[in-house]
């Protein structure tokens, strides 16, 4: 069911042998160091990582949700902050390929294809979390511009982004919300503040960062399309395909648990014998592979479903919810795996935990997920 083209394959293999060779070999002491890795992304852009989906004219390939989704594995598998590099990125630009004007695609896709633009998206505030229609950053109309005020929150790539799609109110008025809802692209401009990275427990190296808006002026073109209040239902398309780039960094990085373990399991001996052939061992691998097989294939299927063009909010959901929580536990487990060692800095397994907690976080929580499967259940009549 789930096919890629030959030339696809070549893409998915490409970024492999990268991972291997220029990833892994660095990638420890990169995110102990908290550094950003800005020779590895210098290398993603080469490559064409930046540009994955944004397709002719503006780039060279354009490549499906599957493929897309796989790359995001590999990259995860050597670093979940490298597809995090990406992520953002890609859900911005799609949004300018899907819902842009002529003049707005022509002027940012061919740069942001090749990376020489870095893009950003901006939904969550300090106070709402995951309600976004509660939001409070607003956007009034002043003849011929937009004057921004407000604040966001946990902004991945907030510092290095040159465009930053803003979810913002353009009429505080309307009932229901989401109809006063508009995208703004903004540029660093007079009144827009990058004030603070945050710290996190993992997703190191790429930054995280709370944005300020203080009667930041942007032009009336800044406005993601021809017209207001179409922004709410925008990006939650485009969040469709965001979180199954976390659902795909989910399984990269149980992945990379389950190798180490399966690996270290046959290294390390116990009692006279690999610690594989132990069943309490055993046992931890059987049920890590089968739950990293399952993952792999649920956001495979919910590419598959985005890409035929149909909604796909409930399975991206699904994608996102199941991979990101088999990766808790096979992140868990492969610790356990490793006794002692698993709780050292020394391994790689002790990142691969503190990571694997932002995919149930990040891009809506997994409490958030739930719901949307279920009112979905529910409009489509079941599965």
């Amino acid at each position: 069911m789930h096919v890629i083209s030959t030339e696809e394959q070549d893409i998915v293999a490409a970024v492999e042998r990268f991972v291997d060779a220029e990833v892994r070999p660095v990638a420890r002491d990169l995110e102990h160091a908290n550094a950003y890795p800005e020779d590895i992304i210098e290398q993603m852009k080469t490559m064409g990582m930046f540009g994955l989906a944004v397709g002719e004219p503006h780039a060279q390939t354009k490549v499906s949700t599957q493929c897309y989704a796989l790359v995001t594995e590999e990259l995860s598998r050597g670093w979940m902050s490298l597809a995090g590099a990406i992520g953002s990125h890609t859900v911005v630009s799609k949004l300018i390929g899907d819902y842009g004007t002529e003049e707005q695609r022509n002027h940012y896709l061919p740069k942001l294809a090749t990376g020489e633009l870095r893009a950003a998206m901006a939904l969550t505030e300090p106070g709402g979390g995951s309600d976004l229609q509660a939001m409070r950053t607003t956007a009034r109309r002043e003849g011929e511009s937009y004057v921004i005020n407000g604040g966001k929150t946990w902004i991945t790539n907030g510092r290095r982004a040159d465009v930053v799609a803003l979810l913002c109110k353009t009429d505080p008025d309307a009932d229901p919300g989401h109809r006063g809802v508009s995208v703004l692209l903004v540029e660093k401009v007079p009144g827009f503040t990058v004030s603070r990275d945050l710290g996190k427990l993992g997703y190191k190296g790429v930054e995280s960062c709370e944005l300020t808006f203080d009667d930041c002026r942007v032009p009336a073109g800044a406005l993601l399309g021809t017209e207001e209040g179409r922004g709410f239902g925008q990006m939650m398309h485009g969040l469709e395909v965001g979180r199954i780039q976390v659902a795909a960094r989910a399984v990269g990085v149980a992945r990379a648990a389950f190798e180490d373990a399966l690996r270290y399991a046959q290294e390390r001996e116990s009692f006279g014998r690999p610690i594989y052939q132990h069943q309490a061992v055993g046992n931890h691998l059987a049920d890590m592979a089968t739950k990293l097989t399952a993952a792999r294939q649920i956001v495979l299927y919910a590419a598959s479903k985005f890409d035929s063009g149909q909604r796909s909010d409930m399975e991206a959901g699904m994608a996102k919810l199941f991979a990101s929580e088999a990766a808790m536990e096979i992140t868990t487990n492969a610790m356990r795996v490793h006794g002692g060692y698993g709780y050292s800095p020394e391994f790689d397994v002790e990142r691969y935990f503190r990571d694997a907690p932002l995919m149930i976080i990040g891009e809506g929580t997994n409490e958030i997920q739930r719901d949307i499967i279920t009112r979905q259940l529910v409009a489509r009549g079941g599965l």
